[in-house]
């Protein structure tokens, strides 16, 4: 039988749609973002994934992603162009959208994914204005449209909350669904995959900041205290995606461990597994890759470019 057929209705433990579940996570697995990339993985190996595809697939239905990130721009403005969307969320987004297309040629009901914009969340701490986090959602959103990108679509705590003010709705997902802050300070301590979570978010922190009238040891205290605090409103996001939508499968742009229960993606091609197009710019290499980098290093190597009469990405001389 022909995987692109529609398999329901089955059940989920039915041999036809566990090959199909097997064959969609296999074609996760060349983006994978892995804290372990130097352990071989196959299909096998993420059972919460197969588990989650084979509800679909055995529905009959299009494979529903969540994916939390897409926040905001870096304020540091020698990282990035600006606080809008440019040629790196393109890439980006054109990836994932891509991604579902192949889904859709070994399965037909396909796949969609919803880009959980999670800058809200955690704006205060990361001190980006909401109004700039509201103009970065909104471009994103119409670069969506804009661009024909019809398997994605967007989710932040408008629709959740509604019109409410950024700090109570803030304030209403941290009482509701955030960890004990010493729970979380103790898991750090023994937690391998979490410390180093913790690591790279303080660094990111540090990194960010562009204005700090301290010392670099009093900003680094600062950073490692708000760090705590992004993590636990990630993780509060985190559940209210899952309590919205129950059975989708859950990406993330952090790197994740062979058979986690969120599955880590690479958007884009870069040697820091960290990286990401709303922390960096991105330089056109004259081979025609493109590759994420901070824009002071990218401005040094290529021409600025602009596109609709923005700033987009730097362009490598020939």
């Amino acid at each position: 039988m022909s995987s692109t057929a529609t398999l329901a209705p089955l059940q989920p433990t039915h041999p036809a749609v566990a090959r199909v579940s097997a064959e969609l996570v296999e074609l996760l697995l060349p983006h994978r973002r892995a804290s372990d990339p130097d352990l071989p993985a196959t299909a096998a190996l993420f059972p919460v994934q197969l588990r989650q595809v084979a509800g679909f697939v055995a529905a009959g239905e299009p494979v529903v992603f969540t994916l939390p990130g897409f926040p905001c721009k870096s304020p540091n403005t020698r990282k990035v162009l600006g606080h809008l969307p440019d040629e790196g969320e393109r890439l980006a987004l054109g990836f994932l959208n891509g991604l579902c297309e192949r889904i859709a040629r070994v399965y037909s009901p396909g796949a969609r994914i919803l880009i959980c914009s999670d800058g809200h969340v955690f704006g205060d701490l990361i001190r980006v204005p909401d109004q700039d986090i509201d103009a970065y959602s909104d471009e994103l959103t119409a670069m969506i449209a804009r661009e024909g990108f019809d398997h994605l679509a967007t989710f932040d705590l408008r629709h959740v909350l509604g019109d409410l003010p950024y700090d109570d709705k803030r304030a209403l997902v941290h009482d509701r669904y955030a960890p004990p802050l010493d729970d979380l300070r103790a898991e750090v301590r023994s937690d391998e995959e979490t410390n180093g979570l913790y690591r790279g978010i303080t660094r990111f922190l540090v990194d960010d900041t562009a204005d700090f009238a301290g010392t670099r040891s009093a900003l680094q205290r600062e950073c490692r205290r708000r760090a705590y605090g992004v993590i636990q409103r990630s993780r509060a996001w985190g559940t209210l995606i899952a309590e919205q939508h129950p059975r989708s499968v859950r990406l993330s742009i952090h790197p994740q461990p062979v058979g986690a229960g969120k599955f880590g993606i690479r958007l884009l091609d870069h040697r820091d597994v960290w990286a990401t197009p709303w922390h960096t710019a991105v330089l056109h290499r004259p081979d025609g890759a493109w590759e994420l980098m901070h824009r002071a290093e990218a401005e040094r190597i290529g021409a600025l470019v602009h596109r609709d009469g923005r700033p987009s990405h730097f362009e490598a001389a020939r």
